[in-house]
């Protein structure tokens, strides 16, 4: 059973950081990307960051560029989104998703097989 559990969301002041972890099972880091995505109050749900099976590619959208950091550790079935400099337009629910190999089609949600049950990230001004 292909599972997605995302952890390490909270409150967090502007200028602040928070590590997002995206803990899988039911099928190999090896072989897949692992794509990041937010959705705030009232908006789309929109692509953040994806990393590609054996970290071939990592992408981010131009929105956080700079900030973000995606990565991967195989051996703990664990993709990990760190976030800094976080601003309140960062304010969102996150979510992890497996989908294909590579990420170059991450932007768009069809790329998505499967969803992580999302987790709040708050970012006060």
């Amino acid at each position: 059973q292909v599972q997605l559990v995302e952890s390490g969301g909270g409150l967090v002041h502007t200028g602040g950081s928070l590590r997002l972890s995206c803990a899988i099972s039911g099928f190999s880091l090896d072989f897949t990307g692992i794509g990041w995505y937010r959705q705030a109050p009232g908006k789309g749900r929109e692509g953040v960051s994806c990393i590609s099976s054996h970290d071939v590619d990592a992408y981010y959208a131009d929105s956080v560029k700079g900030r973000f950091t995606v990565s991967r550790d195989n051996a703990k079935n664990t993709v990990y989104l760190q976030m800094n400099n976080l601003k309140p337009e960062d304010t969102a629910t996150y979510y992890c998703a497996k989908g294909a190999h590579y990420c170059s089609g991450y932007m768009s949600l069809a790329w998505v097989q499967y969803w992580g049950q999302g987790i709040q990230v708050t970012v006060s001004s």
